[in-house]
Parts: C-alpha cells; sequence; structure tokens
C-alpha cells in the first residue's frame, strides 16, 4: 500500500513545475559564496574547503531549510485545496502510509538537492581557479546533510499539514534556521532540529567538526520518530471538514 501512495504523491506532483525552483534558487547561494571566497581570498588559504565555508554559510544556514518547507508546503497544498481534505481521510489507506509516502518524495527531493549543490560548488570553484575537483570529504558532508535535511523534512511535513497557509511553514523554517546557526554556534546544535542538516554538512567550516557522529545518528533517530509519529498521529485524529 505504501508503493501505491507514493505512486498517487508523484501523480499529484506530475504537471508541478518546482523543479524550476530548486534549480534556480540555489544558484544564490553559490553565487554569493564564490562573490565572499573571491574578496577574502587573501585570507582563504585552503581552496576548495575556503570556497566551502563561504557556498555552506549561506546555502545551509538561509536557503537549505527554505527550500525543503517550500516542497513540503506544496505537498500538502493539495490536500488543504477544496474537500481534497476529505477525499484524503475518506482513502482505504492507513494513516501511515499517507504520511510516509509524503516523507518519502521529500527525502528524494532533498538528496536530489544537494547533489545539484555540490554540482553547483565544483562549477563555481572552476570559475574562481581553483585546480583539480573537490575534495571527496565534501560529497561526504552533502550527504551527510542529507540525513539532517530528513529531520527537518519530517518537521515541515508536520507544519505544512497542520498550517494550512502556504508561506507560514517556509518562514518558520527560516526562523529555525536562522535560531540552528545560533545553536550549533553555541554548542546546543544536537537539541535543535534544524541545527543537524549545518551540523552534518560541516557548514561554514573547512574540517570537519563533527565531534560525536554517534551523537549525531542518535539525534537523527530521536527527531525522526518523533516528528513522524506526531504527523501519523495528527492523521488518524484529524477528522474531515464539514
Amino acid at each position: 500500500m505504501l508503493t501505491a501512495c507514493i505512486k498517487t504523491e508523484q501523480m499529484k506532483l506530475k504537471h508541478s513545475h518546482l523543479w524550476l525552483v530548486f534549480l534556480a534558487i540555489p544558484l544564490l547561494p553559490t553565487v554569493l559564496g564564490a562573490g565572499n571566497y573571491v574578496n577574502n581570498i587573501g585570507i582563504l588559504k585552503s581552496e576548495w574547503y575556503s570556497l566551502w565555508t563561504q557556498h555552506s554559510l549561506f546555502y545551509a544556514n538561509f536557503f537549505y531549510g527554505p527550500l525543503i518547507a517550500i516542497y513540503c508546503s506544496y505537498i500538502w497544498r493539495v490536500e488543504h485545496l477544496n474537500y481534497n481534505w476529505n477525499s484524503l481521510m475518506t482513502m482505504p489507506t492507513a494513516e501511515r502510509d499517507i504520511f510516509l509516502a509524503k516523507l518519502f518524495l521529500a527525502l528524494r527531493c532533498t538528496v536530489i538537492l544537494q547533489l545539484w549543490v555540490g554540482v553547483l560548488f565544483a562549477i563555481s570553484g572552476k570559475l574562481v581557479g581553483l585546480q583539480g575537483l573537490p575534495p571527496l570529504e565534501i560529497l561526504l558532508w552533502l550527504l551527510r546533510g542529507s540525513l539532517g535535511g530528513m529531520v527537518t523534512a519530517a518537521l515541515q511535513l508536520v507544519l505544512s499539514m497542520v498550517i494550512r497557509s502556504f508561506a507560514l511553514p517556509i518562514a518558520i523554517a527560516l526562523l529555525g534556521s536562522v535560531a540552528g546557526f545560533l545553536m550549533t554556534s553555541s554548542g546546543y546544535g544536537m537539541i535543535w532540529p534544524y541545527s543537524l542538516m549545518m551540523m552534518g554538512m560541516n557548514a561554514n567550516k573547512n574540517t570537519d567538526a563533527l565531534s560525536s557522529p554517534v551523537g549525531f545518528a542518535a539525534a537523527l533517530c530521536v527527531f525522526l520518530v518523533l516528528f513522524i509519529s506526531m504527523g501519523i498521529w495528527y492523521l488518524k485524529h484529524k477528522d474531515v471538514h464539514a
């Protein structure tokens, strides 16, 4: 049944133009990061790693979370329009499968987004004159950031499900990301869900600063179980609209 739900969700997105948003918006932190690197090249001596500090500074802290939120708001927007929520609630489908299908699509989008950001990072590095290719370690950081993005996606799905507004959950994601930057800087990133994507990406750092991989994995699991449980519980207890 989960597979059928995933196919249904894919059909709902078939004619959307979200892919244009995810192609275009990451260009902005790429340009900002490259520009910042070029303007400070006298003090940024670690080449690809230094470029990464500037690129991830803008992308992870201000764009990654809201981009995930845009996707999550969109895939719930269909249900909030007209009486589609009633149709959803009367489907002979387990609430668990409905939420997990949407989460699967959000996670797939997150991974593709991260790979696209990696491509843009490599291109920007060549354009500013860096030699060779980006270190493989940065690819690991991007994929690890996808794991942190899973938590953000699960949380944003819950918010977009509960809040009918399209824009408000996106604004929450932006504020949560800014707060995540402050929490991470203060050493409390593990207890703030929006911090995990930044920590996974090693944002604004040129060496791996994730001091506790086990703690990171544990935080991922705890938040994922929490937000998935919240989403399924809400679907089970939310009645149709009159």
